[in-house]
C-alpha cells in the first residue's frame, strides 16, 4: 500500500507540526501520507491499513486526550494486532509516562510500535524532534 496515514490530535498545534515532519518522511521514503486530524477520521479505515501513525500530546496526569483521541485509540486497539504503528506527541510538563504507556498498550494488542517512544518533545518541536518525527516517518515508509 502506497498510502500511510497519519492520524493526530492537537490543542496548541505542537502535534500537527510533528504530523507534518512524519508526512515528510513518509514522502522521503517514497509513500503518500495522508494527515487527518483525529475528528475527521474514522478508526475502521485504517483496519485495512498495515501501517499508520497515531499523534497525540499529554494531557492532564500524563494521559491521552479524553475526549476524542482516547476512543479513538482503544477502537484501534480491537484490530491493533499486526499492524505497524509509529506513534508521537508532545508534552509540556512530565517525562514522558504518557508515550511510554500508550507504546505499551499498542505493544499489548499486538501492534510492532516502531521507533518506540522516540518521536516526543517538550512543548514546540525542536530540531531534534523534527529529525525525529522525520525518520519515523521514513521507517513507517520502509515497512
Amino acid at each position: 500500500m502506497n498510502k500511510i496515514a497519519v492520524i493526530y490530535w492537537s490543542g496548541t498545534g505542537n502535534t500537527e507540526a510533528m504530523a507534518m515532519d512524519v508526512a515528510e518522511g513518509i514522502k522521503e521514503g517514497g509513500k503518500e501520507a495522508e494527515v487527518v486530524p483525529v475528528d475527521a477520521a474514522q478508526a475502521s479505515a485504517l483496519q485495512e491499513m498495515p501501517v499508520f501513525a497515531l499523534g497525540c500530546p499529554a494531557m492532564g496526569a500524563e494521559q491521552l486526550e479524553e475526549s476524542v483521541m482516547e476512543d479513538f485509540v482503544a477502537e484501534v486497539e480491537r484490530f491493533a494486532s499486526g499492524k505497524t504503528i509509529g506513534l508521537f506527541g508532545s508534552y509540556g510538563w512530565g517525562d514522558g509516562q504518557w508515550m511510554r504507556d500508550w507504546v505499551e498498550r499498542m505493544q499489548n494488542a499486538g501492534a510492532v510500535v516502531l521507533g518506540g517512544e522516540d518521536a516526543i518533545c517538550n512543548e514546540a518541536p525542536d530540531d531534534a524532534a523534527q529529525a525525529a518525527c522525520i525518520a519515523l516517518g521514513r521507517q513507517l515508509a520502509a515497512v
